[in-house]
C-alpha cells in the first residue's frame, strides 16, 4: 500500500504560492512566466520539482482575494480573546490566587477581569477588596500606564482617610505608598532624558 503526502495530491497549495508569486511578479511590472520548485526530490511530494504557470491578471486577483479572506476570516476569529466564563462558585481567595496566575503570565485582561469580578462579587469583604484593587493598580504599574496606575492607588489610599480605616489591612496601603514612590522615580528619570 502506498501512502501520499497531504501534497502529493493537494495541487491547490502549489497554485496558491504560483499566485502570490505571480501577483508579486505583475506589482513588479515584470513578467508573469516563472518555474515555482518546492525541493529537489519530486518522490517526497509526488509531483515534479519545478511547476510552471502562466497567469491572468484576473485570475491572480481573484486567488488572492479569496486568499485575503480565508485568513481574514480567521485571523478574526482565532486570536481575538473571549472573556473568560468565571464560576460563581469561587471564594474571594480563589479569584484572587486565579488573577495573580494571569499577571504572572502576562496575561493582564484575564487578571482584570478576575479581580474586576472579586470587587462585583463580593462588595462587603474588605480585605479581599483592598487586595483586588491594589492588584488592579499594580496591573496598570505594570503596564506602564503610570497615570491609571497613579489614579488607583491613590483611590485605594483614600479608602484608609475613611472612619473605618482601623478595618482595611495596613499592607496594601505600604504597598501602596512603596510603589507610588516608584512612578515618581520613574517618571523623573523619564523628564530628565
Amino acid at each position: 500500500m502506498i501512502t501520499r503526502n497531504y501534497l502529493s495530491f493537494n495541487p491547490y497549495i502549489i497554485r496558491f504560492f504560483s499566485q502570490i508569486a505571480a501577483l508579486v511578479s505583475i506589482l513588479a511590472k515584470k513578467e508573469i512566466k516563472y518555474r515555482f520548485s518546492f525541493l529537489s526530490a519530486p518522490l517526497v511530494f509526488g509531483f515534479d520539482a519545478g511547476y510552471t504557470c502562466r497567469m491572468k491578471l484576473k485570475s491572480t486577483v481573484k486567488y488572492l482575494v479569496a486568499a485575503i479572506a480565508f485568513f481574514a476570516m480567521f485571523a478574526g476569529t482565532s486570536c481575538a480573546s473571549r472573556p473568560a466564563v468565571i464560576p460563581y462558585d469561587l471564594t474571594p481567595m480563589e479569584l484572587i490566587q486565579r488573577g495573580q496566575e494571569a499577571s504572572s503570565r502576562n496575561r493582564f485582561a484575564l487578571a482584570l477581569q478576575h479581580y474586576r469580578t472579586l470587587l462585583e462579587r463580593f462588595p462587603d469583604d474588605l480585605y479581599f477588596i483592598c487586595a483586588a484593587e491594589y492588584e488592579i493598580a499594580f496591573i496598570y504599574y505594570r503596564r506602564r500606564n503610570f497615570e491609571e496606575a497613579r489614579i488607583k492607588f491613590n483611590d485605594l489610599l483614600a479608602r484608609y482617610d475613611s472612619p473605618d480605616a482601623e478595618l482595611l489591612p495596613p499592607q496594601f496601603r505600604v504597598l501602596s505608598e512603596i510603589v507610588l514612590a516608584r512612578i515618581d522615580e520613574a517618571e523623573l528619570r523619564g523628564r530628565r532624558r
